[in-house]
């Protein structure tokens, strides 16, 4: 059957923007400027989308929409260097080094520097998808290549969630952007544990994975690429390197230290209006306090409370709340109306399947405020408003902070007093984090540890029980046996007797 393939990217356009108008389904159209803009205008995009579900419109329909949905609630088109952890991308788990022979980038999971739980697997999420986002603008949208390097890897350094993750990336919302699964020296004792990974994979997609030794990985990658430890001539040892710089962009994006806030719909942060430079006593509304120092206590849910106030005694103010990480909070309520001097109190909770320790410094909160005549508008109403307004609001912003020690209270104060960049600062404050990290595993592993020598302890005497009760056995069945022997030698004469 001959496509019109012009006419169906046509079609999926004019169908996804009809139903974007249409608002349906109802909250769901709020997409990122820049996922609308490519959708608009750019026909390679939308035909991967087709060719991924083998043109069937409705279906590449559904994919579209779902992956401008994602790419919203992840903050996917915000992710740059300055928001991941950059110890994450320095440690080489994965990188991207190197094309296959069709001229494909490889994307490389050192398998054996990894471990289920080491990392903060939200984290780990974010710089996977700054690799993938880095990848398809360095490759203009180009397949890329999964290479997996299990060199001397062991059943601890099979992480079946990051596998799926992975995979799920390219089957949900990266279509058509994989060339193949490229394994490397896969130890046999996870050939069942791959049986699990090809079940999660279209049948389409199997054909795409290859299992190689250093031998024949050179039917896929050639000699000259191919490192050394993987049986190839290339002496290349990995070490991050930022993405090129060029015409004003970084990571893709203008240059322009700007912080780019989201709600539960991620928005773009205006510019900066007059209202930023009032000074605290001319501000429309006071937010106590300016830094969120989130703490963890037992297993209960992290929150905190913010305090508005409307500080005019004579206007109503309308306020809206922000958040560069829509998927890691809930905000309640996250826009309202402020009577004259009224004050709110506002709830930031940390969602469920994040870990405090998941914050980092770009993890940040905007406060918009505007005054308003009516103050009986509707939710819908003061969507519109803020819409239309938004570009001329004060403007408070608040940083977040891992609490349980002193820390905090410490960095606040440097950055506070100018006592240095807060950059550097933050990094500081980000390997200090790192630490925590590590005292926190090697508390566990000690735990864990102290688990097995109980093990072992019982073990041990267990093993003492059953011995001695088992010497003890053989003790009174010798007796038994000698006192039987003695019986019978009294009854019957001896031989040289008779």
């Amino acid at each position: 059957m001959v496509v019109d393939e012009k006419a169906q990217i046509r079609e999926l356009r004019d169908k996804f923007l009809s139903k974007l108008k249409d608002g349906e389904p109802s909250g769901s159209s709020d997409f990122h400027p820049a996922d609308i803009e490519r959708v608009s205008s750019n026909d390679d995009w939308l035909r991967r989308f087709l060719e991924h579900n083998e043109y069937n419109i409705q279906d590449a329909l559904k994919m579209l929409w779902e992956s401008c949905e994602w790419r919203r609630n992840f903050g996917t088109n915000d992710i740059t260097e300055n928001n991941v952890r950059m110890d994450y991308l320095e440690h080489g788990v994965c990188y991207s080094y190197g094309k296959d022979k069709d001229g494909k980038k490889l994307f490389v999971i050192k398998s054996k520097l990894h471990t289920k739980g080491s990392k903060n697997f939200a984290e780990l999420q974010r710089c996977i998808v700054y690799w993938f986002e880095r990848l398809e603008r360095e490759g203009n949208g180009n397949q890329i290549s999964l290479f997996f390097d299990m060199i001397d890897v062991g059943l601890s350094n099979m992480d079946m969630e990051l596998t799926k993750y992975l995979i799920g990336l390219f089957k949900n919302y990266y279509p058509n952007f994989l060339n193949y699964i490229i394994i490397l020296e896969m130890p046999w004792i996870l050939n069942a544990t791959f049986n699990i990974i090809k079940s999660w994979l279209p049948a389409k997609a199997l054909p795409k994975i290859k299992f190689v030794k250093r031998a024949t990985l050179k039917e896929y990658v050639d000699p000259s690429v191919a490192l050394k430890s993987w049986g190839g001539n290339n002496e290349y040892v990995f070490k991050f390197v930022p993405e090129a710089q060029s015409n004003g962009l970084v990571n893709g994006k203008t240059d322009n230290k700007k912080v780019h806030f989201a709600e539960n719909s991620p928005l773009t942060e205006q510019a900066d209006s007059t209202f930023g430079d009032k000074l605290p006593d001319q501000a429309l509304l006071s937010v106590e306090p300016e830094v969120l120092t989130f703490t963890k206590s037992g297993n209960d849910v992290i929150s905190k409370t913010i305090t508005l106030k409307n500080n005019s005694s004579e206007s109503n103010v309308t306020y809206k709340i922000k958040t560069t990480s829509p998927e890691k909070f809930k905000v309640r309520p996250n826009t309202g109306i402020l009577l004259p001097s009224q004050s709110v109190s506002v709830t930031i909770t940390l969602q469920l399947g994040y870990d405090h320790r998941s914050l980092v410094p770009n993890d940040r909160f905007l406060i918009m405020c505007l005054p308003i005549e009516n103050k009986e508008m509707t939710n819908t109403d003061l969507i519109d408003f803020w819409k239309s307004n938004g570009t001329a609001s004060e403007q408070h912003k608040l940083i977040c902070r891992l609490g349980n020690d002193s820390f905090d209270g410490l960095k606040s104060s440097l950055v506070n007093n100018g006592a240095g960049d807060e950059n550097l600062i933050s990094k500081l404050f980000t390997k200090i984090s790192q630490l925590q990290d590590e005292q926190a595993k090697l508390e566990s592993s000690i735990t864990s540890l102290k688990r097995l020598f109980v093990f072992f302890g019982t073990l041990v005497i267990v093993v003492l029980a059953w011995f001695v009760h088992s010497l003890n056995s053989n003790v009174q069945s010798f007796m038994k046996e000698q006192s039987h022997t003695s019986v019978v030698e009294t009854i019957l004469p001896r031989h040289d007797e008779i």
